[in-house]
């Protein structure tokens, strides 16, 4: 085995008249006795420590269990009822905000609701007052109309009764003038008799 000068070491001379080991041997510090391989063994597997190995198992263990029982499930029991009334209180603000909004949305539908009957009732005013309003002009209009016509009848029966005027002097000269030229005398009285009873 090599091993380097800086971990060598040389047997001190011993002063109690022991033998030395001699000068020049060279120890790593890594060497075991002979005689203590078999004097003790790992103590976690010594059956003599088994017993203070149970007692401090049982107080340590019963410490663990005291110090979770009294520090860390307190805390955790603490931290689980907060998160639970957090919960709670979330879910109850849910539901109060639902049920704000499905009132919201109820109320939204009633005043649209009502907006579509005030509408429909504005439209037929609306329409009911068009309505009378054309058939007043309507009326004004037939008025005007019926004025008109009965004066232009009044006009036209007048002009034709001048002219139906007209129509039998007209006739009764023509008569007299075809008369005269035919026979060469003509008795206007007869003639004028004859055209009316023509006319009638």
């Amino acid at each position: 085995m090599f091993v380097t000068p800086a971990y060598g070491q040389e047997t001190a001379p011993a002063t109690d008249g022991s033998s030395a080991q001699p000068a020049g041997e060279i120890h790593t510090g890594t060497e075991v006795p002979a005689n203590a391989a078999h004097e003790s063994s790992f103590p976690p597997f010594d059956p003599a420590t088994f017993a203070s190995q149970i007692f401090w198992l049982a107080i340590t263990f019963g410490l663990f269990y005291l110090f979770l029982k009294r520090v860390v499930m307190p805390r955790l029991a603490g931290i689980f009822d907060t998160r639970s009334s957090r919960i709670a209180q979330d879910l109850d603000q849910a539901n109060r905000l639902k049920g704000e909004a499905d009132a919201a949305v109820a109320a939204y539908e009633q005043e649209l609701a009502e907006a579509k009957a005030n509408a429909n009732t504005i439209g037929q005013q609306a329409r009911d007052t068009a309505k009378a309003g054309a058939e007043s002009s309507r009326k004004k209009i037939e008025a005007e109309l019926e004025a008109k016509l009965a004066d232009a009848e009044s006009r036209i029966a007048s002009i034709k009764a001048s002219a139906m005027k007209d129509v039998g002097a007209i006739a009764e000269s023509t008569a007299g003038a075809i008369l005269e030229q035919l026979v060469g005398n003509s008795d206007k009285a007869a003639v004028a008799a004859a055209v009316k009873s023509v006319a009638r």
